[in-house]
């Protein structure tokens, strides 16, 4: 009896490693891609167009301010920086100074000039540019400077002006956040969520800008400047500097400001 038990096991664990091996297998395969497309929004709220309409003295020697005029927003899923650049058709063909639409009576007098430089257009920006290296001289160059009183010298947040305004500006410009240099940028990321234990406008991803000019009196615009695209300006500085006794001409200027949101 012992035997035959014995036979039986044998023929059973045969049984089972050769039913192992005949075990069937098949499969299909899904392949799963991930496409992280680059997004880089800049979003503008205000009127797209501001108008200085001078027509009291008082104006001319004070200047007009025109607060809280533009709000730019940024979302971004890559570094960026953010730069405003002044142009015209003008500078388009290499004069930066503002378009004459319509100029006022007869130009009868030599020294009234309609070349009004673009820079006689200064800005101010809420907060300061959060990136602080690469700026030449090592200073974090922005608008964030307040308005200096009227009738003091050149003005120190005048408008980065430009010929080729996508093209980044120079280490010396000023930029609204991040710079010229690669290690001077913001991190991907959106004023709609928490950002630093800050939101909305409180983030560095919203900036709201204000805009003045100062003419003077008469118009000569003592706050331009010639700090721009390297020196490239027709007309230098105030109007001072194209000729004694120069002033601008009454009529309607227009310019553009560009703001550019650009990749680091």
């Amino acid at each position: 009896m012992k035997k035959v038990i014995l036979s039986v096991a044998v023929v059973s664990a045969l049984l089972a490693g050769t039913a192992a091996k005949a075990q069937l297998i098949d499969e299909q395969n899904v392949t799963v891609t991930m496409d992280l497309q680059p997004i880089l929004q800049l979003g503008m709220n205000g009127s797209q167009n501001v108008d200085f309409v001078f027509d009291q003295i008082s104006e001319y020697v004070g200047g007009i301010t025109q607060y809280g005029a533009t709000a730019l927003t940024v979302s971004s899923t890559v570094s960026w920086d953010l730069y405003a650049a002044g142009f015209s058709s003008s500078a388009a063909s290499g004069q930066l100074i503002w378009d004459n639409q319509v100029s006022y009576g007869e130009a009868t007098d030599a020294n009234a000039t309609t070349s009004l430089p673009l820079t006689l257009l200064e800005l101010h920006q809420d907060k300061v540019n959060p990136a602080t290296t690469g700026f030449a001289g090592g200073v974090t160059a922005d608008y964030f400077s307040s308005f200096q009183t009227a009738s003091t010298g050149l003005g120190s947040n005048n408008v980065y002006a430009t010929s080729t305004p996508y093209v980044r500006p120079v280490a010396a410009a000023k930029y609204i956040a991040g710079g010229n240099s690669q290690n001077a940028f913001v991190v991907g990321g959106t004023y709609l969520v928490t950002q630093s234990s800050a939101v909305g406008a409180r983030s560095n991803y919203y900036y709201t800008i204000d805009y003045r000019i100062v003419p003077g009196l008469p118009a000569t615009f003592p706050r331009a400047t010639a700090v721009n695209n390297g020196g490239n300006i027709a007309t230098s500085g105030d109007l001072t500097t194209q000729g004694a006794g120069k002033f601008a001409r009454p009529g309607v200027y227009t310019m553009n400001v560009k703001y550019v949101l650009v990749e680091n």
